[in-house]
């Protein structure tokens, strides 16, 4: 039975129009976080019993049918895999068609972030659980956002900058430990990211892995700093970005007393750190650190907001419009963020999450 103060975790689906209203029923009844935490789905209660009767596979053999209840935002009982307790967006707006791109699916998304936003504001939840979006769709319905992390910074009113994105990869087959990778930077195009890369924004990202693997470690994490060009720079042959951004970066987090390497060519650091040599890995922009986590385990992976006051983690795939409807969405990314949000949250919150470590963290650019 869940304690009586076990942290409320709200889901969201993303676009509805996606594979998230399916990964996030189908997490639902398999989550072993019923236990210890009170989850709750913030999505339409008619959009989601028309995903549970139209999607084949969504439930486990053996389990009675799921049944759906719309509670209010302050409702505070127990869940249970039995029945959906489903939280109503703030407003109503078109019906989204399934399996495809439009404003309505975008405007949906939003709307639900926003209602779980403002429960977590309210000290009405404890973290907010993210099913994908389609920044196409976001931006056809006037929300002129990259994603869920640049949203969030700024409902907190900071800067984008002020996120940091992490990806973390729990260890295959149940197995303790894992391996975390943030980013320097954030959505936005390779020249943008270039443009925006810096010695402070590096040290801040560091010092944010840092503090969260040792939550989700239970111990101080060996770090490496991917270098930014072919083969470390060659000594300046390939780039200078090295000696003059990356280098002193490590140097100040290793005065802060943190174990790091680097900068470290990143065409063999992800293997080494696949291999174990790290438990993190400070990627300097997006695709750098997101190809070898997907490839290491895209379905296991979860996505994880730094720097700003709120526990937010989310799946680490995108809507999938080409399989919706087939039953063959894999939830497993859905159930490894909310075991995540619940250990964060256990470890002391958005005060592990947020934390730079800094005076100005990655706005120092």
């Amino acid at each position: 039975m869940t304690h009586p103060s076990s942290p409320k975790l709200l889901i969201t689906c993303g676009d509805p129009a996606g594979i998230g209203p399916e990964v996030a029923i189908a997490s639902w009844t398999r989550s072993a976080a019923h236990a210890t935490a009170r989850l709750r789905v913030v999505a339409s209660a008619d959009m989601l019993a028309a995903t549970l009767r139209d999607t084949p596979g969504l439930l486990p053999p053996g389990l009675p049918p799921l049944s759906l209840e719309t509670v209010a935002a302050d409702d505070d009982r127990p869940s249970r895999r039995e029945t959906l307790l489903v939280i109503e967006p703030s407003a109503r707006g078109e019906p989204v068609r399934r399996g495809r791109i439009s404003a309505a699916g975008g405007a949906a998304a939003i709307r639900a972030l926003e209602t779980a936003f403002d429960c977590v504001r309210r000290g009405q939840a404890r973290a907010i659980v993210t099913g994908p979006l389609n920044k196409e769709a976001i931006h056809a319905a006037g929300h002129d956002v990259p994603g869920h992390t640049e949203w969030l910074a700024r409902a907190c009113g900071l800067p984008d900058a002020a996120a940091s994105m992490m990806l973390w990869l729990p260890a295959a087959g149940g197995a303790q430990g894992g391996l975390g990778v943030v980013h320097a930077t954030l959505h936005e195009s390779l020249r943008d990211a270039l443009g925006h890369l810096s010695t402070p924004t590096i040290v801040a990202a560091g010092r944010r892995l840092a503090r969260v693997l040792a939550a989700l470690l239970d111990r101080p994490a060996r770090l490496a700093v991917a270098a930014l060009n072919p083969h470390g720079g060659e000594g300046g042959l390939f780039g200078d970005e090295e000696p003059r951004l990356v280098a002193p970066a490590v140097e100040r987090l290793i005065a802060d007393g943190l174990d790091v390497a680097g900068p470290l060519p990143a065409d063999t650091l992800f293997l080494r750190a696949s291999q174990g040599a790290f438990d993190g890995v400070v990627a300097l922009y997006h695709d750098q650190g997101h190809i070898p986590v997907k490839l290491l385990g895209m379905h296991r992976a979860v996505n994880i907001t730094l720097g700003l006051p709120v526990v937010r983690t989310s799946v680490a795939h995108g809507t999938a419009f080409d399989i919706v409807g087939t039953g063959s969405a894999d939830p497993s990314s859905m159930l490894a963020a909310i075991d995540v949000a619940r250990r964060l949250v256990a470890a002391g919150g958005a005060d592990v999450t947020a934390a730079s470590a800094t005076g100005s963290g990655q706005t120092d650019r």
